[in-house]
């Protein structure tokens, strides 16, 4: 599994279009708290003829963000940068220039085969010149992924390619609704996506095959407002969680909040996952009673839940 406490907290991450001009603003005066990660997006969210003038407005947001900070302390979160194609990825690091450094990494949308060679040489490349890793995180959301008979090989190819360049994938992402759009799909404000089957089936595929070895966060909840939307959002992240997804992509800011309180970790599992830890592996027994005395421990079975627990706890806190 993966170890890497980085990969669990990214926590969060709010998706914002990179023509946003208000962006600096808000981060600077933390109106969206001090637990989040960041996306500016120059894809979905940007008309495809504007892409130009949205890349300068990223570019002044950004650099203004640095010069600002050297003059206000505030909470700055990890910032990541959605792209169209992998030729924006330097392209965008040289003309931040020094800026550059608080680029985190790089969202990469409709990953695929067909891409996957050109986006990995590209965070390669942003890599040889930099002092901090610049990560990449593919998100699994191409209509590739819909046919049942190439779906394996698909993402199996993918993930052998990855290997290359594991340490600089920080999570494999997926995109829910570009999923659902391709059925012409769209749930209520109280209904889980796990239970349009189609669509869980695929997330299913994703985490067995990527979630062994890396952290795979959960798909975007479209609704932020209205009647009972809260309560769908904590189904879904409870669904989420059930399925071996860690944080969510968000898209706005109310969102944040939940997310987060729903990946902290109860204390009695934080106690068992303690004692999973520093069991002496010597001892003749390899099983008890949990602390409260309502469930069995077993160092070999749940050696690797306790793992995961301790890593989520020191990424979202404790209950």
């Amino acid at each position: 599994m993966n170890e890497s406490l980085s990969a669990y907290c990214v926590g969060p991450l709010l998706y914002c279009p990179a023509n946003n001009k208000n962006i600096v603003d808000s981060l600077a005066n933390e109106r969206f708290g001090k637990q989040f990660s960041l996306a500016l997006c120059l894809e979905d969210t940007i008309h495809d003829g504007f892409v130009a003038e949205a890349e300068q407005i990223l570019i002044s947001s950004i650099q203004s963000l640095d010069a600002y900070k050297s003059r206000k302390r505030f909470f700055l979160p990890k910032i990541f940068i959605r792209v169209r194609q992998p030729g924006q990825i330097n392209n965008l690091l040289d003309r931040l220039g020094d800026s550059r450094k608080l680029i985190a990494g790089f969202n990469l949308p409709k990953y695929s085969l067909q891409n996957s060679e050109s986006y990995i040489r590209a965070v390669q490349d942003a890599n040889k010149y930099s002092s901090t890793p610049i990560y990449m995180m593919p998100i699994l959301e191409d209509p590739s992924l819909i046919n049942l008979e190439g779906r394996r090989h698909a993402l199996y190819s993918m993930k052998r390619e990855l290997s290359h360049i594991a340490p600089y994938v920080l999570n494999i992402r997926v995109g829910g609704n570009d999923l659902c759009s391709l059925f012409g799909f769209r749930r209520h404000s109280t209904e889980s996506i796990y239970k349009i089957r189609p669509i869980a089936n695929i997330f299913s595929d994703i985490i067995s095959v990527f979630g062994l070895d890396y952290v795979v966060s959960g798909p975007v909840f479209e609704y932020y407002n209205g009647e009972h939307w809260k309560d769908g959002l904590v189904q879904e992240l409870d669904d989420d969680r059930l399925c071996g997804f860690v944080g969510k992509t968000v898209i706005h800011p109310k969102q944040i909040q939940l997310v987060n309180e729903a990946y902290k970790i109860p204390l009695k599992d934080y106690n068992d996952a303690k004692s999973i830890l520093e069991w002496d592996d010597l001892s003749p027994t390899l099983v008890s009673g949990s602390i409260v005395k309502e469930r069995m421990n077993e160092y070999k079975t749940h050696y690797n839940w306790a793992m995961r627990t301790m890593l989520l706890a020191e990424a979202y806190g404790l209950k």
